[in-house]
């Protein structure tokens, strides 16, 4: 992954947390992290560090919730750094 692909992904989810497209959320998902596995509703996309080690993602009537994006966005941050 190229630092200025993640940086457009990043831009956009932080410019309207609130207005991010539950598909546009998992193709980014799936850009940096790879394919999620699903349970039920839920997606999730395991990280490549120790701690909090996923992400888990679900549809709300095709919107990604805010507090999700945000998730990810912590998880893009920290890959970039690594």
């Amino acid at each position: 992954m190229n630092r200025d692909t993640m940086a457009e992904d990043l831009q956009r989810l932080r410019n309207n947390p609130r207005g991010i497209r539950f598909s546009e959320l998992t193709r980014i998902c799936d850009r940096h992290f790879g394919r999620p596995r699903q349970s039920g509703s839920h997606l999730i996309y395991p990280m490549l560090w120790p701690g909090d080690p996923r992400v888990n993602l679900q549809n709300r009537r095709g919107m990604a919730k805010a507090y999700e994006v945000r998730q990810v966005i912590r998880a893009i941050e920290k890959l970039e750094s690594m």
